[in-house]
């Protein structure tokens, strides 16, 4: 637009900006974008789009209000911003400080704020002015490194006064901080979110609106907002996100599920991983959802694992961490690793998988990642037990019920390898109890596929049936199981479960327990059954699209095995790259 062509031919002028929330890595597409016809959210010579929603859109919706309350948490919770990928398990400066931002040298809404190194040294002053004796962290932006200057310098520290280059969450340095000073940068509008009243010297989108405390007022900005309206306009309304994925515009929440999947592999593969005891014709896949950052070592034992996880202490270098097939683990302080719950029908790959580094869900002699999710399911937000809902609906939709089934008050019991290992009882034992407790129900057994037969085990009245388990599930009263997954279907579809042995759903106020369940899961607030989904379908395990290759949120895979087989193609298409020209020809 700088050449005057708009102008000069009455043409409309839309301008378009990344938007507030980024992916992991620079080179990547653009998860969303800003378009707006009026002017730029940045410069605020000019009213823009968002400037005209924050001063008259209404902002009253309760739904939207809503939406905008879990978004922020969710944000919060999964350390998520901006910029490049950060690491939240770098600790931030020790807390009690003033948090000072600097900005790269040629950022936009700098120059269109009007200032300059000595409008940051200014700012520098105030901070130390205006807060006696307290600590001051100047944070240099992820920006200020080789590629781009910042505003502070070297010399600007000393004293009371530190530089601070790690790539901290800003999250975390601004639960640390007691008082926040920018010009513009977007780290302001976060500073909001998490509850500060943030001293700002610049024009951003987010002054002025009774919300931060600003040097330079913008006058037509006379409207007083929360920080919920605020992140309503400025990250619900504004942004046009996309779901790479699906290649289709998307929801905010959407677009948060995405970077939360994107984000949890970059956070756990960063360093790498050595994997021992994995089958051969696992190791494929298990390449392709963890060695995206740094491909997966194998190792045929976990002596050899060790050793090709040392790294020499004065290299500099973070280890790799250590896995192990879950049924074959002997080291254990190796995390676990195996297929996940949602699976496709017949051999096809893995669509999840589980890498637990406290246990094993199958393994109820020691506590496991998904036991504590599972105890901490109580504390979930509303908007993520929402979300678990739906989830199981969407799963529980996919099957229909089978309807060659005979009357009467039918009880499924399905089979179970019985191979010696964490199996508590025999399956004749099981079908015994069954039908000792229900001499007058209909007793249905389905042999495992891996231990298929014709008759019962024993001598038990029962009736040999091999639907699927998502068809029987859908016509039955009710389940028996030692610890078979199935019980765990069976609760999403609000079936009554009866339990023999100990898997990860027993002991929690959801299943008639008769087996040895750990004492440890008897006590403390309950989980409801949407908690119980929300650990163990969306918190516990990794996501991989089976098209786009992307890690990627459950609702995604769902997707998939409604439609038995995604699209070719879909998630490279038309729309991803007219988003990455557009961002490409914005950021000129």
């Amino acid at each position: 637009a700088g050449d005057g062509r708009p102008a000069r031919r009455a043409a409309p002028l839309l301008r378009i900006e990344p938007a507030f929330l980024g992916p992991n890595h620079d080179p990547e597409p653009p998860i969303g974008l800003l378009l707006d016809r009026s002017g730029v959210h940045f410069d605020a010579r000019a009213p823009s789009d968002l400037e005209t929603l924050l001063a008259t859109h209404p902002l009253d919706d309760h739904v939207l209000l809503e939406r905008a309350r879990g978004a922020i948490a969710r944000m919060r919770s999964g350390q998520m911003t901006g910029s490049a990928a950060q690491d939240p398990a770098l600790p931030a400066p020790d807390p009690g400080y003033v948090l000072v931002i600097d900005q790269p040298a040629g950022d936009a809404s700098v120059m269109a704020s009007g200032a300059d190194r000595t409008r940051f040294r200014e700012m520098l002053y105030w901070a130390q002015e205006e807060n006696p004796g307290a600590r001051i962290v100047i944070h240099m932006h992820g920006e200020t490194g080789p590629r781009s200057k910042g505003h502070f310098r070297k010399g600007d520290a000393g004293g009371r006064i530190a530089l601070h280059m790690d790539p901290v969450s800003p999250w975390a340095l601004l639960d640390g901080a007691v008082a926040v000073y920018t010009i513009s940068a977007q780290m302001g509008f976060q500073a909001i979110l998490a509850g500060h009243r943030p001293r700002v010297f610049g024009t951003p989108f987010y002054a002025g609106w009774g919300l931060s405390d600003d040097e330079t007022p913008v006058m037509r900005r006379t409207r007083a907002l929360t920080r919920t309206q605020l992140f309503a306009a400025a990250m619900i309304l504004y942004p046009t996100w996309y779901d790479p994925c699906r290649d289709r515009l998307c929801s905010l929440e959407e677009t948060l599920a995405h970077l939360e999947s994107q984000a949890r592999a970059w956070r756990e593969d960063r360093h790498g991983w050595v994997a021992t005891g994995v089958p051969g014709a696992k190791r494929a896949h298990l390449q392709k959802f963890f060695g995206a950052h740094h491909p997966v070592v194998f190792a045929d034992t976990a002596a050899q694992a060790r050793a090709r996880a040392d790294v020499p202490p004065d290299s500099g270098r973070t280890p790799p961490r250590i896995m192990a097939w879950a049924s074959t683990a002997t080291d254990t302080q190796a995390a676990r690793v195996e297929d996940g719950f949602l699976r496709p029908q017949g051999a096809g790959a893995p669509l999840s998988m589980i890498c637990d580094p406290m246990g094993f869900h199958d393994d109820a002699s020691r506590p496991s990642a998904l036991e504590k999710l599972i105890a901490d399911a109580p504390l979930l937000r509303d908007d993520a037990l929402l979300r678990a809902e739906r989830l199981a609906a969407r799963l529980v939709a996919l099957e229909t019920p089978s309807d060659a089934l005979p009357p009467g008050h039918r009880i499924l019991v399905p089979g179970q390898p019985e191979d010696g290992g964490a199996q508590t009882m025999r399956n004749a034992e099981l079908l015994e109890r069954a039908r000792a407790e229900n001499p007058g129900a209909v007793i249905l057994w389905h042999p495992h596929p891996d231990a298929p037969g014709g008759q019962p085990p024993g001598a038990i009245d029962a009736l040999t049936v091999t639907a699927e388990m998502g068809a029987l599930l859908g016509a039955v009263d009710e389940l028996w199981t030692i610890d078979s997954p199935a019980g765990f279907q069976a609760l999403l579809r609000g079936l009554p479960v009866t339990t023999l042995g100990a898997p990860f759903y027993a002991g929690w106020g959801l299943t008639r327990d008769l087996g040895p369940v750990p004492a440890r899961r008897l006590s403390g607030p309950r989980p409801t059954l949407a908690g119980l989904v929300h650990a163990a379908l969306i918190d516990y395990p990794r996501y991989r699209d089976p098209v786009t290759g992307l890690p990627c949120p459950p609702e995604v895979i769902v997707d998939r095995l409604a439609a038995a087989r995604g699209p070719r193609g879909a998630g490279g298409g038309k729309l991803r790259t007219l988003l990455a020209a557009l961002a490409k020809a914005a950021r000129r």
